[in-house]
């Protein structure tokens, strides 16, 4: 399929759908909730996890079945916080015994995971480009009066 891929419709809600198209009502629901956190996660991934995860869930951007797509995105972060701390310790670059300077390979790595972790973010629409565009849906009030009225209801059967 060419082209941009669709936006989920659960983040076209959050966004709003100002071209006011018709979304689609047969879109397949898996179960929301926090997906269970993998125990093969590196400790800084699973750090990571534990920072973003709540929040998603709370939001409801997550199903059960995002767990891999998390997975990546936080092991993307560790592997980003392990290239800077890197470039801390030894520098952004290296010079050769004939003089050549170039990049050392954690730049290179740490570009590569912040592409990656970017590409990631944005499915979930937690990049703040994505959140600006995000409207909450205002909560439900209930109607009182309907409350009392199923309340009646309830008591006569």
């Amino acid at each position: 399929m060419a082209g941009r891929p669709p936006k989920p419709t659960r983040l076209k809600l959050l966004q709003g759908n100002p071209g006011k198209r018709a979304l689609p009502k047969n879109e397949p629901e898996p179960a929301r909730g926090a997906p269970s956190r993998p125990e093969w996660l590196s400790t800084e991934a699973k750090r990571e996890w534990n920072r973003v995860v709540p929040e998603l869930d709370r939001l409801g951007l997550l199903a059960k079945v995002d767990r891999a797509l998390i997975a990546a995105y936080c092991e993307c972060w560790a592997q980003y916080v392990a290239a800077v701390k890197d470039m801390k310790a030894g520098g952004t670059t290296f010079t050769t015994d004939k003089g050549y300077e170039g990049p050392r390979p954690c730049t290179i790595t740490a570009g590569q995971m912040i592409a990656k972790m970017l590409q990631l973010s944005a499915k979930f629409g937690f990049n703040p480009s994505d959140r600006a565009k995000m409207a909450m849906p205002e909560p439900k009030q209930e109607d009182p009066f309907a409350t009392f009225l199923n309340r009646q209801k309830a008591g006569n059967e």
